[in-house]
């Protein structure tokens, strides 16, 4: 496995995701054949966005568990956002739990702001519904 291997990319995000489920190669593989996606890397995670048009948005962030709380997520997010900016994007998007504490702090970090919210959009092990908090951010 090589970093932008889909087969890779499967590995890292089932170490970083278990509810919902993590993602499978085959819908790796058929994010990196499109144009519109793009993939930044380090061994131990990766960002993977689309852009159309001048919007983007941010489709997953993982970055193995070991070895989190040391920038590699500020990192990978701020890689993606000059490639997407690169490809014409003046805005871009993210979806996250609202329950994600971690992810929440490196997105505010960053200057994203709350732009909406799908209530009850993910749901949790337990059974209970947990809201979707879109994300947004202009790019310069």
């Amino acid at each position: 496995m090589t970093p932008g291997d889909a087969r890779w990319l499967a590995h890292i995000h089932g170490q970083c995701f278990t509810h919902p489920r993590p993602w499978r190669e085959n819908e790796f593989a058929t994010l990196l054949k499109n144009p519109a996606c793009s993939l930044v890397y380090r061994q131990n995670g990766f960002a993977l966005g689309r852009t159309i048009i001048d919007e983007a948005e941010i489709l997953t962030i993982a970055v193995l568990p070991g070895t989190r709380r040391a920038g590699t997520g500020q990192a990978l997010l701020q890689n993606a956002e000059t490639r997407m900016a690169a490809m014409g994007a003046k805005k871009v998007f993210l979806e996250v739990a609202a329950n994600n504490i971690a992810a929440l702090a490196l997105y505010q970090a960053a200057d994203y702001r709350e732009s909406g919210c799908r209530r009850g959009y993910y749901s949790a092990p337990n059974g209970d519904r947990i809201d979707g908090l879109i994300l947004s951010k202009p790019l310069n």
